[in-house]
């Protein structure tokens, strides 16, 4: 089971950009899907954005298009979440996941949570 940890979080003021990575070990990335979802205090995780396999579909939740961007780089087996136009509602855990055997941007959106491999998270906080 490949494991993933998040890093890049941190304190940044509203409008300020942000990239957080996703790296992976103990297996590859490479042809499965992945994402990224975020967890506010006292809500309920939410899905942020997925890409599939080869990078070249991806797909967002309404309240980030146009500000954020999901990539990633096989080579690197990392997935990376670029956050542009930072608000104060921005602010959350978020959490990279990857689908177990699904290539589609479908594996990441679709999936029960239980079905997907889970990172521990990294912390995003936006200051007004």
């Amino acid at each position: 089971q490949v494991q993933l940890v998040e890093s890049g979080g941190q304190l940044v003021q509203a409008g300020d950009s942000l990239r957080l990575s996703c790296a992976a070990s103990g297996g590859t990335l490479r042809f499965i899907a992945a994402g990224w979802f975020r967890q506010a205090p006292g809500q309920e995780r939410e899905f942020v954005a997925a890409i599939n396999w080869s990078g070249h579909s991806t797909y967002y939740t309404d309240s980030v298009k146009g500000r954020f961007t999901i990539s990633r780089d096989n080579a690197k087996n990392t997935v990376y979440l670029t956050m542009d136009s930072l608000k104060p509602e921005d602010t959350a855990t978020y959490y990279c996941a990857a689908s177990p055997t699904g290539d589609s941007v479908g594996s990441i959106v679709q999936a029960p949570p239980t079905n997907l491999n889970w990172g521990q998270g990294t912390q995003v906080t936006v200051s007004s």
